[in-house]
């Protein structure tokens, strides 16, 4: 489980001003991740407007992402839903070319039970030829996975290797570190907790802003998973009105209007999301300017 270790990146998608899927941008980002020292990377998660992308445009999306990451880092893919059957056809159906797991959020919208959920995952788990890593993000899916259900689920499932955890709820993360396997990986899903959850086992972090700054967000990573969290906490807490300020109109938003200001893709999103306002970007700028000066 050492490839999912450290810092991964949620990839945003980049778009084209006419709404299409910009590859050339795609390619930029790829290449200023894999130099700005991350460890893994995952594609079309919630940050890759996955939503609001057709089956065709996905598939599209995997097979280039992993042609122009070439095998140089471990790649994950996110395929998720709230139909299980449906999420199952999907997994069945994915080219695995080139990905060493799916990241799978937990059913939204019909706010099954632990149990519904538990049978979601084992669903999967059977007929996936990939590992899979667990996602629980109540803020968005209006259901939380307990601990219980997230170490039932370790225990039972070999091939359910990690989860990644947005709930905010520190008694949450300590339930899962005292009771899950030892080999099972608790993932930080929000970035400004990611150097306190590390102190508590946290395997590392899959983040948002270091699409933007990926060598100073991973050398904060990487300096907490060596312990050496009093080296850490400068650099933590630098990061932290960047990442308020990239959350602040949601996300992907805010990284892309910082992803634009270094040239590496457009800021364009497709709706119901909008752009960053203009007084938002102005300041986003500012301290992305700020946080590369320092760097």
């Amino acid at each position: 489980m050492n490839k999912f270790q450290g810092t991964g990146v949620a990839l945003v998608t980049p778009f084209n001003t006419d709404g299409s899927v910009d590859y050339d941008g795609l390619k930029n980002l790829i290449n200023h991740l894999v130099e700005g020292g991350i460890d893994y990377l995952v594609s079309l998660g919630t940050t890759g407007e996955t939503a609001t992308m057709t089956k065709d445009e996905k598939k599209k999306v995997w097979a280039y992402t992993a042609e122009i990451n070439n095998n140089r880092l471990p790649l994950v893919a996110g395929i998720g839903g709230n139909n299980t059957l449906a999420v199952a056809d999907d997994i069945k159906s994915f080219d695995t070319t080139g990905y060493s797991a799916i990241l799978s959020v937990s059913p939204y919208y019909n706010k099954p039970t632990q149990e519904g959920i538990y049978q979601h995952y084992k669903h999967l788990a059977e007929i996936s030829p990939l590992d899979l890593i667990l996602y629980n993000v109540p803020g968005r899916t209006m259901s939380n996975m307990s601990p219980e259900t997230t170490c039932r689920l370790a225990h039972d499932f070999k091939n359910i290797i990690a989860t990644k955890e947005a709930s905010g709820s520190f008694d949450q993360f300590n339930q899962i570190m005292r009771d899950k396997p030892a080999d099972f990986l608790l993932i930080s899903g929000d970035d400004p907790i990611t150097l306190p959850m590390i102190s508590l086992g946290a395997s590392g972090v899959i983040s948002v802003i270091a699409n933007a700054v990926p060598k100073p967000f991973t050398d904060m990573v990487n300096l907490c998973l060596q312990g050496e969290f009093k080296a850490a906490s400068p650099s933590h807490l630098s990061l932290v009105e960047f990442t308020r300020l990239a959350f602040a109109e949601g996300n992907p938003a805010g990284i892309k209007a910082a992803l634009k200001h270094l040239s590496i893709c457009g800021d364009t999103v497709r709706l119901p999301l909008i752009k960053a306002s203009s007084s938002l970007e102005q300041l986003i700028i500012a301290e992305l300017d700020k946080i590369i000066q320092t760097a």
